[in-house]
């Protein structure tokens, strides 16, 4: 990779692409002159993404994918490369949340499996898949972690303990990988305003948040191309996005 700000051939493969900070993160690569590969689970919304993207000058491959599943995401990895032929960054950002400030015997074991399988199996088979190809092209590998990835969290354990993973994992990874030429990042944003929290709470993080101080989806992506701007052999490990009053709490 280099810092150019164009992403002209590059492929870039985005799991939770529907919405959110998928979706914008496509929008954003696609402007840049990048080809974009969608995955998540709902096709219709995966194809609305993919016209606007497509409308900015992109290409666009969608691949409806639960990437809880990992028959699936083997699916998703060998329909890019037999598209495209290579794969260039990987972001896996497919994620979801728990109801929150449930007492722990109330919460659902299918609520703490759905949890568990998206956060930490999802990463895990999108990983395993996609690494081959990024040896291959010295590509970027991004992780979408979290601050509660770092802290704890009492309204939401199952999630905290996920990232808390996701963040072990990540470091593991660029361990091993780094050596090969694949850069190895995890971003860790506070609470963002998207429809993050929606399947297991009565309010997403759009209604819960205050939109004037707390992060948008725009300074994540951000955060993303930069992560995926750096040349070899600089690597941005680990980078914390948080809102500018996040340690008040505390």
């Amino acid at each position: 990779m280099n810092n150019m700000e164009s992403f002209d051939g590059q492929v870039v493969l985005i799991t939770g692409a529907s919405s959110g900070i998928g979706a914008a993160t496509a929008r954003r690569f696609a402007s840049a002159g990048a080809t974009v590969v969608l995955a998540a689970r709902t096709e219709a919304t995966l194809e609305t993404v993919a016209s606007e993207c497509e409308a900015m000058g992109g290409t666009a491959l969608t691949v409806p994918t639960d990437v809880v599943s990992h028959t699936a995401v083997d699916a998703l990895i060998d329909a890019t490369i037999e598209r495209f032929n290579q794969l260039d960054i990987c972001i896996v950002n497919a994620g979801t949340g728990e109801s929150a400030d449930t007492a722990l015997p109330e919460i659902p074991v299918e609520q703490f499996k759905q949890v568990t399988e998206t956060n930490v199996h999802g990463a895990f088979y999108t990983t395993r898949a996609a690494i081959p190809h990024l040896r291959e092209t010295n590509g970027s590998l991004i992780f979408i972690g979290s601050f509660k990835g770092k802290y704890p969290s009492t309204s939401t354990p199952i999630y905290a303990a996920s990232k808390w993973w996701l963040r072990g994992f990540a470091a593991s990874v660029a361990g091993r990988v780094g050596p090969d030429g694949v850069a190895t990042t995890l971003i860790n944003p506070s609470g963002v305003t998207t429809n993050f929290g929606s399947q297991f709470r009565e309010r997403s993080n759009n209604e819960t948040l205050d939109s004037d101080t707390t992060l948008d989806v725009t300074d994540v992506v951000d955060a993303i191309l930069f992560a995926a701007r750096q040349g070899a052999p600089a690597a941005v490990t680990e980078l914390d996005l948080n809102r500018e009053d996040i340690f008040d709490r505390f």
